[in-house]
């Protein structure tokens, strides 16, 4: 069999298959980028043991649109800065969120501090949507529906 590049949406589901064991590892990731991103609140909304429907909503620093169509792209971190011996972060991989993007619909609205509105990004079974502006609250909020929808949980 001749080799060949695989497609970015079987990347980020074999790479789900490593980030993304459960819904617990879901909410462990979007938690760690909450915390990471300097929220001092941090709610949670679960439906269906976290596979039906998984919210994390934070009052972090928040995204601007060119952060959210960054954030949904395999290896894009806003957590390094070159130096793998200086990490001061629970995540700076950049594959959760599209390692869950392409294994459950995945929308993610945020506004940064200072900014007129927010910007929501949707990406379902690796298919990324383009950002438009939406009215939100300073922070992020992530919500993941139908978690394993397009790739079981081995």
């Amino acid at each position: 069999m001749p080799i060949k590049q695989l497609s970015e949406t079987l990347i980020n589901q074999i790479a789900a298959g490593e980030v993304i064991e459960r819904a617990a590892s879901a909410a462990k990731e979007l938690i760690e980028n909450a915390l990471d991103a300097g929220a001092t609140r941090i709610e949670i909304a679960t439906a269906g043991g976290g596979k039906t429907l998984l919210r994390v909503t934070d009052n972090g620093s928040g995204m601007d649109a060119t952060d959210l169509e960054l954030a949904v792209r395999r290896h894009c971190t806003s957590k390094l800065d070159g130096n793998l011996l200086d990490i001061r972060t629970l995540g700076f991989r950049g594959e959760a969120l599209p390692s869950i993007g392409s294994v459950a619909r995945l929308t993610i609205s945020s506004r940064p501090a200072g900014a007129g509105h927010g910007a929501e990004i949707s990406v379902d079974g690796g298919k990324v949507q383009p950002v438009r502006p939406v009215a939100a609250n300073q922070g992020t909020t992530v919500e993941v529906r139908d978690l394993f929808l397009r790739h079981p949980p081995g």
